[in-house]
């Protein structure tokens, strides 16, 4: 890192104690910088990192709520509005026990270079609570989100601040969230993404991340004159990333050899294809079940506990698209993956690989897709979303995979470009990062000292 990163990354660590994750994400997006700023001394000038790392707004509150036994709960809500330089902040509400402000700053963070990348007018932000759904019933999960809206609502606009779903908000959590901010509102515009069809949501949205990554896959793998035809895929995850994920695999002549969910994942040798898929959405969507089912109807193998990357990569698989969360691919099973033949992978989560993991996949030449640009698929069609609220209107499902398509092609093509323009042919990390981040830079430049 140069002086000037070094000194911005140490100023963040000390100001914001005790959020791993968030330095994390500033240090993968700083290291990838140094030669910009040595090619743009104005940048250090302007002060732009101390700013772009300093959300412009930190909103933390109490979010009481009664269960169906009468007993008061309270629990923490917060949204942290990143950056608007570029357009109204955009990113999800998380509901998860895990949540906190470092993880929430950590995912606001990226979401500035994610959305901008994708060429559309949003800012970053991201919010949430650690209230968790699961277990819950749908009056409980109703109640929760109607108080939650009622503090977030004052906060948040079509123009201003438009939240989305993430981990554990679903359209039925959307729903709920849309229904209470209409009521305290009177209004109706695309406040949130993620709706439902009947009253605003655009189709393709559910799909929208899964597809994007498989396209950004697609298109990294076209550099080598390589595509998905016949070669294994290992998936982790088995919600909506990894489900349309699978399904796009598949069109693309892959065969995807592992699922997985919290308690463990499955192998299967013949791919989680036709029939199989089809029981797969409907123990996920339908039953809300455990992928250990899977297993059991099928007679394949269950790993309870573990995670899927090392017996992929005893497998050989070629083709990696972690989709469960942060941090879930480490170092040891990054090396057995590249030992196994693996040549690319493509972040379906948030940050699923470590550091430390992504530093073995680059070393070794793996083509790696990173999260911020190829899992910016489900943001990309959020935007598309909007676009078709303020215009009261709707486009069919292949106008929306068309524009979807073309946008991830369009994040390939800035990254691979960024990366060649600055010394790192092939390094999607340093051209993502250096792309997503100059686009913001300039408009803040532009903008004054706000």
């Amino acid at each position: 890192m140069s002086e000037y990163v070094e000194r911005v990354y140490k100023h963040v660590v000390e100001k914001n104690p005790a959020q791993p994750e968030f330095h994390q994400a500033v240090k993968e997006v700083l290291e990838s910088l140094t030669p910009v700023f040595e090619r743009n001394p104005g940048y250090e000038k302007q002060k732009v990192l101390e700013r772009i790392t300093e959300p412009e707004r930190v909103i933390m509150f109490r979010v009481p709520w009664v269960d169906d036994n009468g007993e008061i709960q309270v629990n923490r809500g917060m949204r942290v509005q990143f950056n608007s330089a570029i357009g109204p902040y955009k990113g999800g509400l998380r509901f998860h026990p895990s949540v906190n402000l470092g993880i929430i700053k950590f995912l606001g963070f990226e979401q500035i270079f994610k959305n901008s990348l994708t060429g559309l007018s949003m800012g970053g932000g991201k919010g949430g609570s650690d209230f968790d759904p699961k277990g819950k019933s749908d009056n409980e999960v109703m109640r929760f989100c109607q108080s939650f809206m009622t503090e977030l609502y004052r906060h948040i606009g079509g123009r201003v601040d438009v939240p989305a779903g993430d981990i554990g908000v679903g359209g039925r959590e959307i729903g709920y969230l849309y229904g209470q901010w209409k009521k305290i509102t009177k209004r109706f515009e695309p406040v949130l993404t993620g709706k439902s069809l009947e009253y605003g949501g655009s189709l393709i949205r559910p799909e929208a991340t899964g597809y994007g990554a498989t396209y950004f896959a697609l298109e990294m793998l076209k550099t080598r004159n390589e595509d998905f035809k016949d070669k294994l895929v290992a998936i982790s995850g088995s919600g909506n990333v990894a489900q349309h994920a699978t399904e796009k695999v598949n069109q693309l002549g892959g065969k995807v050899v592992t699922l997985s969910d919290s308690s463990g994942f499955i192998f299967d040798p013949d791919g989680v294809t036709g029939k199989k898929y089809e029981f797969f959405i409907e123990l996920k969507q339908v039953r809300r079940g455990r992928i250990k089912e899977y297993a059991e109807e099928f007679g394949v193998e269950y790993y309870a506990g573990e995670r899927p990357w090392k017996v992929a990569a005893e497998h050989g698989v070629k083709i990696a698209m972690p989709c469960a969360t942060q941090n879930e691919l480490n170092a040891e099973e990054a090396k057995a993956l590249v030992d196994g033949g693996l040549i690319a992978i493509s972040e379906g989560a948030n940050m699923p690989s470590t550091l430390e993991a992504t530093e073995i996949f680059l070393e070794n030449k793996v083509l790696f897709g990173p999260g911020k640009a190829a899992n910016a698929g489900g943001v990309a069609v959020s935007g598309l979303e909007m676009a078709q609220n303020f215009s009261f209107t709707a486009w069919d499902s292949q106008t929306v995979d068309q524009k979807l398509h073309q946008i991830m092609i369009n994040i390939h093509k800035a990254a691979y470009q960024a990366a060649e323009e600055y010394g790192h042919p092939g390094n999607y990390v340093m051209g993502a990062n250096i792309a997503g981040f100059k686009k913001v830079a300039e408009a803040m430049i532009a903008q004054g000292h706000w």
